[in-house]
């Protein structure tokens, strides 16, 4: 069926848009691919450097031209449990190219740095701009001009989203994304969270709370709360850059490898030696971009896709806005309760049906453009279905379940968990920001209290253990932007702040830096701009000011005097010691450079 109304007029709106800059694009690409791959008339020393290393028989075929050649750009590291499983890819990669009568070679790596890991540390400045320098990386890769398709393989955070402006960077070559999937099932992710929280009020130990975080992350795969990692492979999924049914398939099964190996095969089909030849920035258009939105909101996906969502698409040429993706906010029902949003975790997701069941539901009810092409083909009806193993080791495809295994989890479209997506634009004199309101008790969407003013989230948490953070109150969090220190995470905070929500305190976050999709249950502002670094307003704000965060009208107000707001003289802080230590010396062009958070925080797109 075709999509709701409401949902074509936003995509219509963004193709108009979009045209200045969409258009330029397809010219680039469609005369790259014209071009072709140039092994054939590289000079005999640059082919001889190319394929050096590979048989007689794969050099025979390269230095035709005879066989497409697949490009693996991998994001593999055995320090993480998300990128792990990657070590043994490019083998099974390089077997099905072999057998559909290809080759395959690893063309480089881009660094996959791990947000668990480096939250509240001076490391986590450099998360979001490694998802510009991961496009950069994959860039050096892919520019030795040998191959007729990539596969990519990437999972967490920032990783696949560079990867993916990378892949619209090189649009002129086909593009398949292939997963690790989540780690099995360990610690509850509400007992985790239990545990953090005694261990943040001085009730349990280290040794206690060490013991519940590694029983929560155990193993090989990625995470299995519902933050960004696992964002992203729903995104990949119903954008169509993965092969149907791929994103929630336990690391180390058979399944698993028979869907690596599968898109391998499929990556060499779609190349311009074939019949089907389809060119990743021709696949992803405007439609694609809003199904990813739509994916989004239906799942109560990560915040950092506000920025990511922005940035992927301005590699294709479309312009997606906030505004864009909080209306389709306002049209799309949430369908799925996983952590944080819930209790289940994706594993649970995916037993109760998971992405085909989703993406069945959302194309009954025309929440998404089935007339989409995808890796796969033409259409997103083929993606409403259920893998399993089939004979000799491939994949086969049942239909999805006409009803959700646990409705629990996941919902049908006629009986949402809410009306709404939950992630919403604010806007007011303090600036734009965005809320996620999917986990946050409707009583809690507006809140209206005196400012209690930060320069750093560990200046918050001092406050804490020191007990003054006492009544209601919104904590201004700010100089953690682009600009300023990278726009890290402040996941630091949820802790402290749900415990002060759990005591009965009314408190809320305002914040020009960024919160993760483990973002929970207090209200949070986030990646407000212009930010404070830039004089925006958030920097005029003083201690006690009255805030109103109104997440239902999508406001978010300093109430002070108009003119006397405006004449204040912005604060300023001292950076200094975000400049230098674990690397971000080597950032210093990329904070000078950073664009605003409401085009993507991003230095290739400022």
């Amino acid at each position: 069926m075709s999509a709701d109304s409401r949902i074509e007029a936003i995509t219509a709106r963004i193709v108009e848009r979009s045209k200045p800059f969409r258009e330029p694009y397809l010219d680039r690409l469609r005369a790259a691919a014209s071009q072709g791959v140039h092994r054939s008339v590289l000079g005999c020393g640059n082919l001889a450097h190319g394929f050096a290393v590979c048989s007689p028989a794969e050099k025979a075929a390269l230095a035709g031209d005879r066989v497409p050649n697949l490009g693996i750009i991998t994001s593999y590291n055995d320090m993480l449990s998300a990128h792990q499983p990657f070590e043994t890819y490019p083998a099974l990669i390089r077997q099905a190219a072999h057998e559909a009568g290809g080759v395959a070679q690893v063309a480089g790596g881009v660094p996959a740095m791990c947000d668990g890991v480096t939250q509240g540390q001076p490391g986590m400045e450099l998360s979001l701009f490694s998802r510009d320098l991961i496009a950069m990386a994959a860039g050096v890769g892919l520019s030795h001009n040998m191959f007729d398709a990539v596969v990519y393989l990437g999972v967490c955070d920032k990783i696949v989203p560079g990867l993916t402006i990378a892949a619209l960077t090189f649009g002129h070559l086909p593009a398949i994304f292939v997963p690790a999937g989540p780690m099995t099932s360990g610690l509850p992710n509400d007992e985790k969270a239990r545990v953090r929280q005694l261990f943040a009020e001085g009730k349990v130990g280290r040794d206690e709370l060490l013991e519940a975080e590694s029983k929560s992350y155990h193993g090989p795969g990625t995470c299995t709360f519902y933050g960004t990692a696992n964002s992203n492979q729903m995104l990949m999924e119903i954008m169509g850059f993965h092969m149907p049914g791929a994103s929630f398939i336990n690391p180390g099964t058979p399944l698993r490898d028979a869907l690596t190996k599968e898109a391998a095969k499929r990556a060499l089909a779609i190349t311009a030696q074939g019949n089907e030849f389809t060119p990743a920035g021709e696949m992803i258009d405007e439609r694609s971009i809003v199904n990813g939105v739509v994916g989004l909101h239906a799942t109560g996906g990560s915040t950092n896709h506000t920025l990511h969502l922005v940035a992927m698409a301005r590699a294709a040429g479309i312009i997606l806005t906030w505004k864009d993706i909080s209306e389709l906010s306002d049209i799309v029902p949430l369908l799925a309760r996983v952590y944080p949003n819930g209790l289940a975790d994706v594993n649970h997701f995916h037993a109760a049906g998971g992405m085909g069941f989703l993406i069945k539901e959302l194309l009954k009810a025309g929440y998404l453009h089935d007339d989409v092409r995808t890796v796969y083909g033409q259409g997103l009806h083929a993606y409403t279905i259920d893998p399993k193993l089939g004979e000799g080791g491939t994949v086969r495809r049942e239909p999805a379940p006409i009803v959700s295994h646990d409705p629990k989890i996941l919902a049908n479209v006629e009986h949402p968990f809410q009306h709404t997506g939950g992630l919403k634009m604010l806007t007011g004199n303090i600036g734009s920001a965005v809320i996620k309101t999917s986990a946050v008790k409707p009583e809690r969407h507006v809140t209206e209290a005196p400012a209690k003013v930060f320069h750093s989230q560990a200046e918050l948490n001092a406050a804490f253990k020191a007990g003054q953070l006492e009544g209601d109150f919104v904590a201004v969090v700010r100089f953690q932007g682009p600009k300023a220190n990278g726009m890290p995470e402040l996941h630091k905070l949820t802790t402290v702040l749900g415990i002060l929500q759990d005591r009965g305190q009314k408190v809320a976050l305002l914040t020009d830096g960024r919160m993760s999709g483990a973002s929970g249950k207090v209200p949070a502002a986030i990646h407000v701009t212009p930010e404070a670094v830039d004089g925006g307003p958030i920097a005029r704000i003083r201690e006690g000011d009255i805030i109103r965060l109104d997440a239902v009208n999508g406001t978010i107000e300093v109430l002070e005097d108009a003119a006397t707001f405006a004449a204040r003289t912005p604060a300023t802080a001292d950076l200094a010691e975000n400049e230098f230590g674990m690397g971000r010396e080597l950032f210093a062009s990329f904070r000078a450079i950073a664009g605003p958070a409401d085009h993507g925080a991003s230095v290739l797109f400022a």
